[in-house]
């Protein structure tokens, strides 16, 4: 199956997963905690990851699937072909807000992206990416990312982090503005499509971070961990993306 195909295939999944979700956000679901008690999954989050399992079984029987919800831990390496998920980046948000969540779907070949696939499923916006071929939000085209100082971006952190780091404390002392949606995914598609110009987390996971990684090599972003150092997609990280003008200037803040 080409690249295409298979691009086309997952993007069918992901919108059926998202019609679902829609669906039992009428009714009750349940809710848990996992790590903490500020880590949330629903029913709706393992659901949606059974929904891809089984579908890449039936459908892709050499492909396999490193999971939030269970499945990663059969996954101790990126060779052949990953499907990178997040069946609901943003559970906090579902849960409370009913908005502002995502479906994360970066298909890696070999450990690199070879597709990107983010949908902020009720604003009904989907951010696509094919390894050599551009990304897109919808059906219209995302630009190189143009030079922008850092006086006049928009940087999105978690409030939590730059209480305990005095450098991003400088960081948003010189922005234009600051930004937190709670859902890496869709902050990542917002450096990608040009929204805001970089964004900072202190803890991801691949499956958070996946989907966005790929769009960014699309459009001309950078993505880093806090160090500056390549990202890895077997482990929890830090996470630096940004515009590359942005980054470069961040990044003189950051170590100097």
């Amino acid at each position: 199956m080409n690249k295409f195909t298979l691009k086309a295939t997952a993007e069918s999944y992901v919108r059926e997963a998202a019609e679902y979700i829609r669906e039992k956000m009428q009714y009750s679901y349940g809710i848990d905690t996992k790590e903490d008690k500020n880590d949330l999954v629903t029913d709706v989050d393992k659901s949606v990851e059974d929904l891809f399992k089984n579908k890449i079984k039936d459908n892709f029987p050499g492909h396999r699937l490193m999971g939030e919800e269970g499945s990663f831990e059969n996954i101790k390496d990126l060779e052949g072909t990953v499907w990178i998920l997040d069946p609901i980046d943003g559970t906090v948000n579902f849960v409370h807000m009913g908005t502002n969540f995502a479906i994360s779907l970066g298909i890696f070949e070999d450990g690199e992206p070879l597709i990107g696939i983010i949908y902020d499923v009720m604003n009904d916006e989907l951010y696509t990416s094919i390894k050599g071929e551009g990304a897109y939000l919808n059906d219209a085209k995302l630009p190189e990312l143009r030079h922008r100082s850092l006086e006049e971006s928009l940087v999105s952190f978690n409030t939590g982090w730059v209480l305990k780091d005095e450098k991003l404390q400088r960081i948003v002392r010189k922005v234009r503005g600051t930004r937190s949606y709670g859902a890496a995914a869709i902050e990542l598609a917002y450096v990608a499509s040009g929204r805001i110009d970089a964004y900072i987390s202190m803890k991801l996971a691949p499956w958070d971070i996946a989907a966005g990684y790929a769009l960014l090599q699309e459009v001309g972003g950078i993505a880093t961990n806090y160090k500056g150092e390549q990202l890895q997609f077997l482990s929890k990280d830090t996470l630096f993306a940004a515009n590359p003008a942005v980054y470069k200037e961040i990044e003189e803040e950051l170590y100097r």
